[in-house]
């Protein structure tokens, strides 16, 4: 292939009438002001989109323009092009035969890059091009940092050697720290948990090894395994980051860090706990660059959205969002507080512990060793005159009686409880202890949800149902069981070979109406149940979970999973 043509960017957008000409003037002024490129002041602007931008270079240049999206590109084919390179000059191979690579570039037009990818190479550079942000979020993706993280393990095995070391000591006041291994290799390990959307990063001492494992989208991935002799150096590494104490090996502890990955912000929250071989170490990543989501964006249904607004802009009463550990609970609870935050409203948080930082918030950790419980804190948060109050938790009597007296007495109370689906919440928390008249009076509505797992758009295939599949889904659909086309993914790099990528939430909701309240006044559960299951119309987790099934978005086998089983199973 020969070398690229410089094109005229704005000329060329001008002339395939993607921009006006006065888009243009203002876009060259804006970019001569700030000195960003054109491509991306045109984007931000929002007078064209990146997809529009590659494709009228790749027209111009008679080239393929690649979405990357669908393409399953091999790791090894990847490390032809070292990834400083790579990210250097916006690239990344994608074919390879004996004579030439196929190279997506988001800018075909530099002819330096062009030069220096095929000197790199060492083949004919034939090229595609491609969107920025698609290129580098596939990137991080491919560029794993496996083999690194194994070779830093050895690393830090060999210098600890076979002689005791005074951990404290080395790790707290060593010079020139931040090229120690056991520095260098947990900031790799974190790295590499971003690049793959890690939620959570599991360090585990076994007998004869250490264990590193992930956790997306919901499941655990081992990433690798090392010598046991390196868990003490990691896990008081560490203690000492999040401000534990390093001498305390018998009790668990709790903490929280901040570093940067990438120019991004994470929030880390840490939890230690002894075991047999060792401390385990369980951290929680929180992205602060992802922000928060709107309730419009966590893929509710259109009846289940309007009536949860409906509930959290009245002046007053209980909203409780219910499910088990990781079901998505405080991100729906935070979407609703996005909404609600306004200048006008004074609004207190008491958490344990605080997960999203939230401007114009007055966010309280609870703290139970200095007696910050949060029996106390709600006590005196309804002192400070709130309108709306978030209990990250509705865990005894005293904290849920405290909560509902606040809904009764004119404050919107938002909080979170674990039961198993909304009809069954009510009765526990009667079984708490909460008076029955508190839970009928405060109550305004329940939604209840959980996380599934999506088909990875980029290996999805049509789906045979197993005969087991069919007769769990005749439940919800009768005999148009047939009449849908189901979908499963075959496993890419696009989703490290599991054939999801990304999680939405399936919900139900139960409204406390006059005739849901009226049966929860009277002693017998089973006449509250019953007014309860035909309050909600049949419109469960199953259903929305088989909702999911038949667009194609899940899998069958993933609804069956986190779909609640009723006793009409």
């Amino acid at each position: 292939m020969a070398r690229p043509e410089k094109v005229r960017l704005g000329e060329l957008l001008v002339k395939q009438n993607l921009i006006t000409e006065e888009q243009l003037r203002l876009a060259l002024e804006e970019q001569k002001r700030s000195g960003r490129k054109l491509g991306r002041v045109l984007v931000e602007s929002g007078y064209v989109t990146e997809e529009g931008i590659s494709q009228a270079l790749a027209k111009q240049l008679n080239i393929p323009y690649i979405d990357l999206k669908y393409y399953n590109i091999s790791q090894e084919l990847t490390q032809l092009l070292p990834e400083t390179q790579a990210r250097r000059f916006r690239a990344l191979v994608v074919e390879a035969r004996e004579d030439a690579v196929r190279v997506a570039v988001v800018d075909p037009t530099d002819l330096f890059a062009y030069d220096e990818l095929a000197r790199i190479l060492k083949r004919n550079v034939e090229l595609a091009v491609v969107t920025e942000s698609q290129l580098l979020a596939n990137i991080d993706r491919l560029y794993r940092r496996t083999e690194e993280i194994s070779g830093l393990a050895k690393e830090l095995t060999a210098e600890l050697g076979d002689m005791p070391v005074d951990f404290g000591e080395l790790l707290g006041t060593t010079p020139g720290l931040e090229e120690a291994p056991v520095v260098k290799l947990l900031q790799s390990v974190f790295e590499d948990a971003c690049a793959v959307r890690a939620s959570d990063i599991h360090i585990e001492p076994q007998e004869r090894n250490l264990r590193i494992r992930f956790r997306i989208d919901g499941v655990l991935h081992v990433q690798t395994e090392a010598d046991s002799k390196i868990a003490s150096a990691l896990v008081l590494r560490l203690k000492l980051m999040s401000g534990l104490d390093i001498s305390e090996k018998r009790l668990p502890q709790d903490g929280r860090f901040n570093i940067k990955v990438r120019n991004n912000s994470i929030d880390v929250r840490i939890s230690t706990m002894p075991t047999q071989y060792g401390e385990s170490v369980v951290m929680r990543l929180l992205n602060q660059a992802t922000g928060l989501l709107a309730l419009t964006r966590l893929g509710m249904p259109e009846r289940v959205l309007e009536r949860l607004r409906q509930a959290i802009h009245r002046p007053s009463g209980m909203v409780l969002v219910t499910g088990p550990t990781g079901s998505g609970k405080t991100t729906t609870l935070y979407a609703a507080l996005n909404e609600l935050n306004t200048p006008e409203k004074k609004i207190i948080t008491v958490e344990d512990p605080v997960e999203y930082r939230l401007p114009g918030i007055n966010q309280v950790q609870v703290h139970e060793r200095i007696d910050l419980s949060f029996e106390r804190v709600l006590r005196s948060a309804l002192r400070q005159d709130p309108d709306i109050i978030l209990v990250g938790e509705m865990r005894d009597q005293v904290t849920a009686e405290i909560g509902m007296r606040a809904a009764m007495t004119g404050h919107m109370v938002l909080s979170t409880l674990h039961t198993n689906d909304a009809m069954s919440t009510p009765i526990r928390l009667l079984d708490m202890g909460v008076p029955r008249y508190m839970v009928a009076l405060s109550l305004q509505l329940i939604l209840a949800q959980r996380l599934v797992r999506l088909v990875c758009e980029s290996c999805a295939r049509p789906y045979a149902l197993q005969p087991h599949e069919r007769q769990w889904l005749r439940y919800e659909l009768g005999d148009k069981v047939d009449a849908h086309r189901y979908m499963h993914g075959a496993g890419c790099t696009h989703c490290n070979g599991t054939g999801y990528q990304g999680r939405t939430g399936v919900y139900e909701m139960l409204e406390m109406t006059d005739r849901v309240v009226e049966a929860a006044n009277q002693d017998d559960p089973a006449i509250f149940l019953q007014a309860a299951r035909q309050q909600m119309a049949g419109e469960t987790l199953r259903r929305d979970a088989v909702r999911l099934a038949i667009q194609g978005r899940t899998t069958v086998e993933e609804a069956m999973r986190i779909s609640n089983q009723t006793d009409e199973d």
